[in-house]
């Protein structure tokens, strides 16, 4: 991964990028390394980190750092220190290249070089950029888990319903199948009491037997309806 700031602290004066002309009868020197050299060398000098340990949860970056096994030097200068410094309220509003050089003179009155602390950025950006793919392969661990069990939970969910609405049917079917051998069954009683209609009629004038069923009554909406 290209991170383009580390350039902004590692630099090299124009005079020592320049190559010098030779003197005559003299080799001429070897061209001074870059900065985006040196930068490079560091950053692919620093493997990434193993973490000791889980982190679970959400943590902070300390305990990311911490993890990683990455603690502050005994002269106290980290990358983190640096950027406090940068953003301090003496020198922040000054332009980025006074704010450059007053950094570089506090390290160089303390003996630290600015690779030192390239180096620490470098360790801790690798960090970061390790934690992240972890968490974010635990993430897709986490959503393929539950997504397979979200699956079986609706499967099961669309099996019961199944069931279920197998059972209203069947309960509709047996209320279908009672009314019509009810209606049927008062199609016969009609026809009796007919029968029994027309042999009561010739011995009485007013005869006492209903031959005109009660009207169908309508049946009652199903479980399964509206």
């Amino acid at each position: 991964m290209s991170k383009k700031w580390y350039n902004y602290f590692v630099s090299v004066d124009e005079d020592q990028a320049k190559t010098t002309e030779p003197k005559q009868g003299v080799s001429p020197p070897r061209p001074a390394r870059t900065a985006a050299q040196t930068v490079a060398e560091i950053a692919t000098s620093v493997a990434e980190p193993h973490f000791r340990g889980k982190l679970a949860g959400p943590v902070s970056f300390d305990e990311i750092y911490a993890a990683a096994e990455i603690n502050a030097p005994t002269h106290g200068y980290t990358i983190l220190k640096v950027a406090d410094m940068l953003s301090s309220e003496h020198i922040r509003s000054l332009p980025p290249e006074v704010r450059r050089r007053s950094v570089l003179v506090a390290l160089d009155a303390a003996s630290v070089k600015i690779e030192d602390v390239i180096q620490d950025a470098v360790r801790r950006d690798k960090a970061l950029d390790v934690y992240e793919r972890v968490q974010n392969k635990a993430l897709d661990d986490l959503q393929l888990r539950k997504n397979e069990e979200n699956q079986k939970i609706q499967a099961e969910l669309d099996r019961f319903m199944a069931e279920q609405r197998a059972r209203i049917q069947s309960n509709n079917d047996e209320v279908a199948k009672e009314r019509e051998r009810f209606a049927n069954w008062r199609i016969e009683k009609l026809r009796e009491e007919q029968k029994i209609f027309d042999a009561v009629a010739h011995f009485v004038s007013e005869n006492p037997i209903s031959t005109v069923g009660p009207p169908p009554v309508a049946p009652p909406k199903t479980g399964a309806e509206g």
